[in-house]
Order: C-alpha cells, then sequence, then structure tokens
C-alpha cells in the first residue's frame, strides 16, 4: 500500500481561458485557505481531469493499482506475492502521478510519502525497500505500523496496536472523569454512568468492526476492554476493588462488553 500527499501551489499570476480566447496574464491576491469548505469542492473540479488521465494511463501501461483518494490524501493498493513486483507497480504509478501533479501545478511533497505492505505469512516478514531517488523521491522503509484516518493497522491485521492506542486514551478519559466526583459536589453515579457511555465507550470501540466480526480471535481485545469497563465501574459505583466484577456492574447497570458488541454488530448488518 502506497500513500502520497499533495500540496498546492499559490499562484501569482493566472489568466482565464474560453474557448479561443486567452486573457493576459493579471496578479492575484486571493487565496481559500485549508479547511474551508469551498475547497474541498473546487479541489473535487480541479483534479477529476487528472484522475481521468491517471487511470488511463496506468490502463495503457498494464499496471495493477487500485487508486484511493482523498481530498489531498492518496492511496496507490497493488497485490502481488512478490514484493519486487509490488515495488516496481508502485514506483511507475508514482512516476505517472508525479508527471500529471506537476502539469496541473502541483506537487508531491515527498517526506510525507509511506509505503506499507500486509502479509499472510506466519514466519517473520521484512519486505524490501523502495527506492524512489531516481525521480525525485526519496528511500521508503516499510513501517511498522500504520495510521491511516484514525484507525492503525498492522503487517498482520490484528489489531493490536489499534485497541492498544485507544484504550490507552479511554483509561486516560477515566482518570481525567474521577476529578469530576472528588469534588464536595461532585456528580452523582447516574451522571458518572452517562458519562462513561458517552465518552469513554465511543473512544474505546471507535473502529471496532476492523476486528469484530465472525470467526475471528478476539481475545486479546475483549480483555483489554473488560479491564477498562471493570475500572469504569469502580469509579461509577465508588466500590472496592476487591468487589466481584459481575456484581458491581449489574449494579452500575452496564452490559458486559461482548454483549454490547455483538448489539453493535448486529444493528451494523441490519
Amino acid at each position: 500500500m502506497f500513500n502520497f500527499f499533495k500540496n498546492y501551489l499559490v499562484r501569482r499570476k493566472t489568466s482565464y481561458y474560453w474557448n479561443n480566447f486567452i486573457s493576459p496574464s493579471f496578479d492575484i491576491n486571493i487565496s481559500i485557505g485549508q479547511g474551508s469548505t469551498l475547497l474541498f469542492i473546487l479541489s473535487a473540479f480541479y483534479l477529476s481531469p487528472m484522475f481521468y488521465s491517471l487511470e488511463k494511463c496506468l490502463k495503457i501501461l498494464k499496471i495493477p493499482i487500485s487508486m484511493i483518494y482523498f481530498v489531498n490524501n492518496g492511496l496507490f493498493i497493488s497485490q502481488n506475492k512478490s514484493i519486487s513486483h509490488l515495488n516496481t507497480n508502485l514506483f511507475c504509478s508514482y512516476n505517472v502521478i508525479s508527471s500529471l501533479l506537476l502539469k496541473f501545478g502541483l506537487i508531491v511533497k515527498h517526506g510525507k510519502t509511506d509505503v506499507f505492505h500486509f502479509s499472510r505469512l506466519h514466519r517473520a516478514f521484512n519486505p524490501s525497500l523502495l527506492d524512489l531517488s531516481p525521480i525525485r523521491g526519496s528511500l521508503l522503509l516499510p513501517k511498522e505500523t500504520w495510521k491511516y484516518l484514525g484507525f492503525i493497522f498492522n503487517c498482520k491485521l490484528t489489531f493490536r496496536n489499534h485497541i492498544d492506542f485507544y484504550s490507552n486514551k479511554a483509561i486516560f478519559t477515566i482518570k481525567c472523569m474521577k476529578l469530576l466526583g472528588n469534588s464536595s459536589r461532585g456528580i452523582n453515579p447516574l451522571q458518572k454512568r452517562r458519562l462513561y457511555r458517552c465518552c469513554t465507550l465511543s473512544i474505546m470501540l471507535y473502529g471496532f468492526l476492523l476486528w469484530y466480526y465472525n470467526k475471528v480471535p478476539n481475545y486479546y481485545h475483549l480483555n483489554i476492554l473488560r479491564k477498562i469497563q471493570q475500572r469504569a465501574t469502580l469509579w461509577i459505583t465508588c466500590a472496592f476493588h476487591t468487589s466481584p466484577t459481575l456484581g458491581v456492574k449489574t449494579i452500575a447497570s452496564l452490559v458486559p462488553i461482548y454483549l454490547h458488541l455483538q448489539k453493535l454488530y448486529e444493528i451494523f448488518l441490519l
């Protein structure tokens, strides 16, 4: 999998084209800031011809590449049993996209380009480097983990890094919530439960559909989530750490985490 970033160039001079008429170049001092709503609309209009040309070039060159784009973030996806063939496909695709972007007045931020590989091999997986220096790129070392749009992937797709990251965030959230219950007029147990379900639970289960589906081993993930919910339950009920887990959850009116995941998964399938 290949990830590249594009950056808009600010032009100081521009011209208008209409049929066969070309206006003289003139200075402009108006730009659209990053994050503006209009930016996404204009970028879609501007980049659509480039995407069409890119797909046409890759089809002519017979390069088996799939593409996904999200505004200024693009992915090249290639599937093959040979790492050398994968690197060749990615190298050619990168060369084509770099040439097209230059023609459209855009550049590739080579420093933000990443390469990541997935593998089904049970043994150690050490993919080779991807050298983009001949086409003004950099020497890319395959990453062990890859974060994209908030999801954390590893080569074996076990998603342990993903669950560890969001579990730590959930634990930190619970620790901060304890400050609300230790004041002289702290919140009551009902408010604590509501706060946990609205804030912490959504962090814990972010992207759970990546690793929770039928016949997939998820003992590690559920064990981590159970421990976090146990800490939240003790905070809600103000019980001792030696209190029975099931009894404390019943008092706090919290559904066991595996049943909650099962319910969310069934709702997703509807």
